[in-house]
């Protein structure tokens, strides 16, 4: 192949692209033709380290072998059966094993479905049907997806403007946010002035809150908020959920996030590197919660399916393998370190934060203008990089746990670069 038919590869991709999908969805110039571990390859050959991870689907990398073979053995059994037509094991054995890695003490129970807005959907219908109230409050610069109701949980307007009507009954209260001037009395002086104001906790169903929150700007919620709310659900009845999405699965070091907050929720929402790459998501809660809503009230045809059930086995077992903990503890620490020597010499990046290898820098202009020529020239470089936060000023770092030392190190190097052919870097 030529040196022009090489170089236009990507072009047709694109082309295509152009003409035959909406142009609502955004696409960066990457075509994808394979993936494996924390690097991918374009259809042009040219090879990219992955800090993006799918947004955070890839915890375990591209293509892990042990969930690659699940696939293939449960595809050669087979493919679907929908879960309410036919009961199958790898169904009931994942809701086992997440019953086994609830971070607490109660029984519980789940429900599996596509998608991390489809499993906060059914979270707040389980908190519904419990609670028998309508109202849900939600924070700032929260996450949550990008359906009718997800839309009106989620702090953003890009997702949801021109998309109304919203669902109703939903209420935002401040979340701490340290480096902007919001401490947790501030957080929690807030949620009060709600109660007072505008809603009575007593007709509030339930409290969802990320513990470090995605794409709001990796924002690690304090153990003291976080602990605050729980005495608040307690004291009016309301249904906490957390919603772990994206905080999952070992992105933080443990097998979730609230684990190191001192807090057992009542509702745990999972999903992204649950599956492995395939769609996957799941509500596991208290038992009695999860059985207050009637037969026939939870399902859907594709929810929890075979294949993708089979993967996030395999996913579970890799995740609590020995040694797993220790490796994801190595990367946070290497990470941190790394970073935190970055915005030692780089006076644009305003703060360093996060949980465990779940970690970002905030720049501190709060514009998205750095971070986007940031991720663009890391792109140039063979690096990929999201950017996050309500300003876009947030770059975020995914790559996966697995990652060794020598493709951490060689992706910091060329974030570093990246700043400084963005212009972002001040001498």
């Amino acid at each position: 192949m030529s040196v022009e038919q090489r170089a236009s590869a990507t072009d047709r991709v694109l082309a295509a692209r152009e003409r035959y999908v909406a142009r609502g969805v955004a696409t960066p110039s990457l075509a994808v033709a394979r993936a494996e571990g924390a690097r991918v390859w374009d259809v042009d050959g040219r090879e990219f380290l992955d800090f993006a991870g799918g947004i955070a689907c890839q915890n375990l990398g591209h293509g892990p072998s042990a969930v690659v073979a699940a696939v293939h053995e449960q595809v050669d059994r087979y493919l679907h059966q929908c879960f309410m037509v036919g009961t199958y094991e790898p169904y009931v054995d994942l809701c086992r094993r997440l019953d086994e890695l609830w971070p607490g003490d109660s029984e519980t129970k789940s429900i599996l479905v596509n998608s991390g807005a489809e499993a906060i959907e059914n979270a707040v219908k389980i908190a519904h049907a419990a609670t028998g109230r309508a109202g849900v409050v939600v924070f700032d610069r929260a996450f949550h997806g990008r359906t009718t109701l997800t839309m009106a949980m989620t702090a953003k307007l890009v997702y949801k403007q021109g998309f109304g009507p919203l669902a109703t009954d939903i209420y935002r209260a401040a979340a701490p946010y340290p480096f902007r001037g919001v401490s947790t009395e501030d957080a929690l002086a807030s949620l009060d002035l709600l109660f007072r104001q505008d809603v009575d906790p007593r007709s509030i169903a339930c409290i969802v809150l990320e513990p470090v929150q995605g794409e709001g700007g990796f924002i690690p919620m304090p153990p003291e908020f976080v602990q605050a709310l729980r005495r608040i659900c307690d004291e009016y009845g309301i249904v906490y959920v957390d919603d772990e999405v994206q905080a999952g699965c070992g992105r933080t070091g443990t097998m979730w996030a609230i684990e190191q907050l001192g807090v057992e929720p009542d509702l745990l929402v999972s999903g992204k590197t649950l599956g492995g790459g395939l769609p996957l998501a799941a509500v596991t809660g208290r038992a009695e919660l999860m059985d207050g809503v009637h037969v026939g009230g939870l399902g859907g045809t594709f929810g929890g399916n075979p294949v993708a059930c089979a993967a996030a086995l395999a996913v579970v077992d890799e995740l609590t393998a020995p040694g797993f903990a220790e490796r994801a503890e190595h990367v946070g620490s290497f990470l941190r370190t790394r970073l935190d020597e970055i915005a030692s010499r780089q006076p644009v990046v305003g703060e360093v934060r996060g949980l465990g290898p779940m970690l970002a820098f905030e720049l501190r202009e709060p514009t998205p203008d750095a971070a986007k020529a940031t991720t663009a020239a890391a792109f140039e470089r063979g690096l990929l990089l999201l950017s996050c936060g309500l300003d876009g000023n947030v770059i975020r770092l995914l790559p996966p746990l697995t990652a060794s030392d020598e493709e951490l190190e060689r992706g910091l190097s060329l974030l570093e670069e990246a700043l400084g052919d963005a212009g972002a870097v001040r001498t």
